[in-house]
């Protein structure tokens, strides 16, 4: 009996010390990551990091649009893996289903009956350096004002423009 005492006791004090916690080191409580040094890739510090995310369905993960937690969960990563801020710029576009993201808390609140549960989190992917854009076209076919709209976001004439002006420019379209 003793025996199997210290094999469980072992056991756990081996799986805590290779347990690894869920972190948040950029945006917190957002995108969460385990982050491994002992991979065959991690990111190129020397690079920069220039993306566009294409954001077009309403989906929902750990609360929030799943487009902006996939930005989050990048920007944990590469700050995670050493890559400074000003190696990082970052451009999502919001359309389609996705839209009403961008509603303030009141404009939401008039539609869905509850505040806008992304309002945290493009806070805080503003304060990180991401912009974050709206179909104009988008608004319209859901007849969304420019007033409507939280600090957070910036109106674009059409996503239709925004994807391929950055693809252009080199960013790297994450879908």
């Amino acid at each position: 009996m003793k025996n199997i005492f210290i094999l469980l006791g072992t056991l756990t004090i081996s799986f805590q010390l290779n347990a690894q916690e869920w972190q948040t080191p950029a945006i917190e409580g957002y995108g969460q990551i385990q982050y491994y040094e002992e991979v065959a890739q991690l990111p190129d510090t020397s690079l920069t990091y220039k993306m566009i995310f294409n954001i077009e369905n309403e989906k929902e993960k750990e609360g929030v649009n799943v487009g902006l937690w996939k930005i989050a969960r990048t920007l944990n990563l590469l700050k995670a893996g050493n890559v400074v801020h000003k190696k990082i710029d970052i451009v999502g576009v919001i359309h389609g289903e996705a839209t009403y993201a961008i509603l303030s808390h009141e404009e939401y609140k008039k539609r869905f009956k509850t505040q806008n549960p992304n309002m945290e989190l493009l806070k805080l992917l503003k304060e990180n350096g991401v912009t974050v854009f709206v179909c104009g076209q988008a608004m319209a076919s859901r007849k969304i004002k420019k007033e409507d709209m939280n600090a957070y976001t910036e109106m674009a004439l059409s996503a239709l423009t925004v994807l391929p002006h950055y693809q252009l420019k080199g960013y790297a379209l994450i879908p």
